[in-house]
């Protein structure tokens, strides 16, 4: 074993030969040195629990080779690029909403350079950050004002630690959800440090109900739009414009987070109805909470609209700052927002919506290349393209399924699919797909470029 200790090279020898040099020039003293001793530890432990030498210590050309290797792995970022297959469009997992082109190109030029953030170039004096967002939202859905911050859980949390904080808030059982993460409403509220006051029953939940929880610390009735779940059957809830008629009459505010974010109905496209933010602010809701990122179809963040003076207190608290989105995010939000502006070009321009409308010939055309593709480099497998079924993800319409189209891959031998599955995980893009029915389906609506997946199948 000391033998083998002593075939360890010293760092200093490994600078000075001509490959370690080039080393150094090309990523530095520190970084090569740096990994120089990870390897070296990692050898020396390895001689411990093995009595052997790792290979890469046999010659320099190994050795050398190994450090440029170790160090390339450590300069990749770790967020990659991959394909989504899995017939889920807004997959959590991966990243949700696709940026669209005006929006990607918004955040490159406010990463180049200094941008009008909270300046306003008109009067030449300090603005707020959220201005541009907020005359944008206001037009789209004809509320008084907005407010922007970095997710819907934020703009849930800073609602209720700005209006309810030490006070009551009364929501449905039914509406007590959890989302991705056992992320909790009540715990919200906890934060928040606002009463959780519970009514109604899980399935039935009446007028009444929350009437006679109303008292004088009473600061919201609230309402959570139950996306990522549905019950079904004996049910009953309280639609917002007679909880907002209720709130009038004790003048207590309705808030409501609503979640999923959509600004236009999704049913003229043929997708399942989702509640709209102008619905419920024409039902007289005060403050109403959404994600950007979800069937906005654009960047990560917590939009919260609704009454001027409601918002102007939300701005205020010193929750705001901690909450604020920067100046990427801001401006990819207001490019997705534009958009808007030319609702009849959407399906172009905005690629959630693309997805999600996709004809079953387009997706077919799709999978008879992908199949092709695939056909050249796994002739082992039987492939075929099948009727499949898509969703929309992220809590929206849970129950709801969209007609897709998948090419699959089967073979009799379980253990082979596995290592597939596997394989196309390890790609340089990798492939995540979906194993149903002892085949592995690549759904072709989740897919974002097809050109792309083709490019990635070369690897295999």
């Amino acid at each position: 074993m000391t033998a083998l200790f002593q075939q360890l090279p010293s760092v200093d020898k490994l600078l000075k030969t001509p490959q370690g040099e080039l080393l150094v020039d090309q990523f530095g003293h520190t970084a090569v040195v740096n990994m120089i001793r990870q390897l070296l530890q990692l050898a020396r432990e390895q001689i411990k629990e093995t009595q052997q030498l790792p290979n890469y210590f046999n010659d320099v050309d190994h050795t050398i080779a190994e450090i440029r290797y170790q160090l390339i792995q450590q300069n990749q970022v770790q967020i990659k690029s991959v394909h989504n297959l899995t017939g889920t469009v807004l997959h959590t997992n991966l990243g949700r909403a696709l940026w669209s082109a005006t929006a990607q190109q918004a955040a490159l030029n406010a990463m180049a350079g200094n941008v009008a953030l909270e300046y306003d170039l008109e009067i030449g004096k300090r603005s707020h950050r959220d201005h541009y967002i907020s005359e944008l939202l206001t037009q789209l859905t004809g509320a008084e004002a907005a407010c922007v911050v970095n997710n819907n859980a934020a703009a849930v949390l800073l609602m209720l630690a700005t209006f309810a904080q030490g006070k009551e808030v009364i929501i449905s059982r039914g509406e007590l959800i959890e989302i991705g993460g056992a992320f909790r409403i009540p715990d919200i509220m906890a934060q928040a440090g606002c009463t959780l006051v519970e009514v109604g029953t899980t399935n039935r939940t009446h007028l009444k109900d929350y009437q006679n929880a109303i008292n004088e610390n009473t600061a919201f009735l609230m309402k959570v739009h139950n996306s990522n779940y549905q019950i079904c059957g004996f049910t009953h809830s309280v639609e917002e414009h007679k909880l907002t008629e209720l709130g009038k009459q004790f003048n207590i505010p309705v808030i409501s987070d609503l979640g999923s974010g959509a600004l236009i109905d999704l049913t003229q496209y043929g997708l399942p109805k989702e509640p709209t933010v102008q619905e419920k602010l024409a039902q007289g809701v005060d403050l109403i909470s959404f994600s950007g990122d979800k069937l906005l179809g654009g960047v990560q963040a917590g939009i919260i609209v609704g009454k001027k003076s409601l918002i102007d207190q939300l701005q205020a608290h010193p929750l705001k700052r901690v909450l604020r989105c920067d100046k990427v995010i801001l401006a990819g939000l207001e490019a997705t927002l534009r958009l808007y502006l030319q609702p009849e070009k959407l399906i172009e321009t905005l690629p959630t919506l693309r997805l999600l409308t996709q004809s079953i010939a387009q997706l077919n055309e799709k999978a008879e290349r992908v199949k092709e593709q695939l056909s050249q480099h796994l002739p082992e497998f039987s492939l075929q393209i099948e009727a499949s079924y898509a969703q929309i993800g992220s809590g929206s319409q849970p129950l709801a399924k969209i007609p897709s189209v998948a090419v699959t891959i089967a073979n009799q031998t379980n253990g082979k699919l596995t290592a597939l599955l596997q394989r196309l995980k390890q790609l340089p893009t990798p492939i995540i797909a979906r194993m149903e029915q002892d085949k592995i389906w690549l759904d072709i609506r989740s897919l974002a470029n097809v050109d792309h997946l083709l490019e990635s199948l070369q690897a295999l």
